[in-house]
């Protein structure tokens, strides 16, 4: 499907270069074929995100949710952009976790940077992880913050996560501080587990997977259908490639500025 639409694409490109510049050499043409070729396949994974991310925006609001003896009814649609936003949190940290260990392995500068940026753009992530849990919560629960396990840890994890910018903050020394945030990095990953997965499950909770209660602390299967599980989980993917999107151009950024101070 994905090659599909490339060619797709790029046909197009060529249509609409053809009927803009009919008297452009041929060789020319070639180039600027090849050039959006290369282009379209380095990039294929943005335009993915782009077509999921536009396909769970429209039909996520079309397509036939279930009934749900009074439960949920049409809130149960922010299960496309509440849920993936914590898929996105957790990716996320994964890949800063991981740079930051290569960081502690080889202390090159360019990881430290990934990690940053990572970890930051996961945090947005959380934040409107935990907005889009408060709308949904004041519809179907009353309020928008409850109290719930559920609750008090995503915002316990993002607390420690806010803690890790603050500490780098507080650090001059460029080296020092790379260090101790890629040490706090870790740390602050392993503290997701019982604050997120573990400690809902323990508690009884309004969210679906605490004591007693069904699924796990994401989702309820129950609470969704075939139909919904084929926006569900292209949204998942393209939030999670947007986050990713997002990290890398701010990561590339935080590298030029440093290289052109370098050189100033």
């Amino acid at each position: 499907m994905l090659i599909i639409c490339i060619s797709t694409l790029l046909h197009f490109f060529i249509l609409l270069f053809d009927a803009c510049f009919p008297n452009f050499a041929p060789r020319y043409r070639l180039l600027l074929f090849q050039y959006f070729s290369l282009m379209l396949l380095k990039s294929w994974w943005k335009i993915l995100s782009f077509v999921l991310l536009m396909y769970t925006c429209t039909y996520g609001f079309l397509v036939k949710i279930p009934v749900l003896d009074g439960r949920m009814q049409q809130s149960v649609r922010n299960l496309f952009f509440h849920v993936p936003m914590w898929f996105c949190m957790q990716t996320l940290f994964i890949i800063s976790v991981i740079y930051a260990v290569r960081y502690l392995i080889k202390p090159n500068p360019i990881y430290d940077y990934y990690s940053l940026e990572f970890a930051r753009t996961g945090t947005v992530f959380g934040v409107l992880g935990l907005i889009t849990g408060a709308i949904w919560a004041n519809y179907q629960w009353g309020a928008p913050w409850s109290g719930d396990p559920k609750q008090n840890g995503a915002a316990i994890a993002l607390l420690i996560y806010l803690a890790y910018f603050v500490l780098r903050g507080s650090v001059t020394d460029e080296n020092k501080r790379a260090r101790l945030g890629a040490v706090y990095n870790i740390f602050a990953f392993a503290m997701l587990f019982p604050t997120i997965w573990i400690l809902p499950r323990l508690t009884e909770s309004l969210h679906p997977g605490g004591l007693g209660s069904e699924g796990n602390p994401g989702l309820n299967p129950n609470d969704t259908s075939p139909q919904m599980e084929m926006v569900f989980l292209p949204a998942i993917i393209g939030w999670v490639l947007l986050g990713v999107w997002i990290s890398t151009l701010f990561t590339r950024l935080r590298i030029y500025k440093e290289r052109l101070y370098e050189a100033v």
